[in-house]
């Protein structure tokens, strides 16, 4: 059974959970947590969903996600969903999402990373993970267009993709000082 945090709508925790599964209450909101992988050739390691998941069945998704469980940080519940899905130990004790994206019930915290990975060194979670492979940001938007990847927006993809070497909402760092 799996317990979720309920936070306001400035995120900030309320004491009170809901069981996943369960009708999440009007006006409270939960964290959940994504990572995307890159690669230096701008390749996102992307994961098939299990046949038998009860959303999203047999689709294709980003590299993992999932919703933070109670008592769990997002940089906790990340490292948690990393490890359990693919068997990737990385720490995130002081990392902070790149982005975050409101969404009806909650908010969704999106990690970013560069790094080349072994797939044939992937441990995947047989409950949650059938595949995984390394995909261009075309390929995904041709994917979700053929309706066999989850349906992100077009425009999101792009932007993680815009992003992956880079945070915040510039394309490089402005450390001039301003003249008075």
């Amino acid at each position: 059974m799996e317990i979720w945090d309920l936070y306001t709508v400035n995120r900030e925790k309320t004491g009170l959970t809901v069981e996943r599964g369960k009708k999440q209450p009007e006006g409270y909101y939960r964290v959940v947590v994504h990572a995307c992988i890159f690669n230096r050739n701008a390749e996102m390691l992307i994961q098939q969903r299990q046949p038998f998941k009860d959303s999203w069945s047999n689709m294709w998704d980003i590299t993992v996600g999932g919703s933070a469980i109670s008592g769990e940080s997002s940089p906790a519940a990340i490292e948690r969903e990393l490890k359990e899905e693919l068997g990737i130990d990385i720490s995130f004790e002081k990392v902070r999402p790149a982005l975050t994206i409101n969404f009806a019930n909650g908010f969704d915290d999106i990690y970013l990373m560069e790094m080349d990975i072994d797939m044939n060194e992937l441990k995947l979670q047989q409950e949650e993970v059938a595949a995984v492979k390394w995909t261009s940001c075309d390929e995904i938007l041709q994917m979700i267009q053929q309706g066999v990847f989850i349906p992100y927006h077009k425009s999101l993809i792009e932007l993680l993709f815009s992003m992956r070497k880079h945070i915040g909402t510039h394309t490089r760092e402005d450390n001039t000082i301003p003249s008075e």
